[in-house]
């Protein structure tokens, strides 16, 4: 699928916007994450304040979506199709949050601490790399 200039320069301004948030919101820095994670101990609520706005953006987001008859750069939009919620979906999600209560990363934030030259990040995008490929080979077989 060929990419038009503008497409391309959106797509690298949103993701520049959204490292951006991210390092301002201090979601790069792993102990601050924790830190929102540990409700038992010394508990940091200031990252839901960041969960919220990015609550807010998707409203908005999705409110837009609803009202346009196509996106300013395709032909139209790619939305996910709604599933149930299945025994993968739980447990994937329960991956999910023990690699970012471990971590102190998840995807997003994790590519956008690259930039900052640690070693954690690194390792992290490592090992969330490994895991892709290797759920995509132990996966891919069986649905094909």
């Amino acid at each position: 699928m060929t990419r038009s200039l503008p497409q391309i320069l959106s797509a690298l301004g949103c993701g520049a916007l959204f490292g951006l948030g991210l390092a301002l919101s201090g979601m790069l820095d792993p102990a601050r994450v924790q830190g929102f994670l540990d409700l038992a101990g010394a508990w940091d609520p200031s990252l839901a304040f960041v969960l919220g706005g990015a609550v807010a953006v998707m409203m908005l987001g999705l409110v837009l979506v609803r009202r346009l008859a196509r996106p300013a750069f395709a032909e139209g939009f790619h939305l996910p199709d709604t599933r149930p919620v299945d025994r993968r979906l739980i447990l994937g999600s329960a991956l999910f949050g023990l690699g970012w209560g471990l971590g102190g990363f998840c995807p997003g934030p994790a590519l956008a601490a690259l930039s900052l030259g640690r070693a954690e990040p690194l390792l992290f995008v490592a090992c969330m790399v490994a895991g892709m490929v290797l759920h995509d080979r132990l996966f891919a077989r069986r649905a094909g």
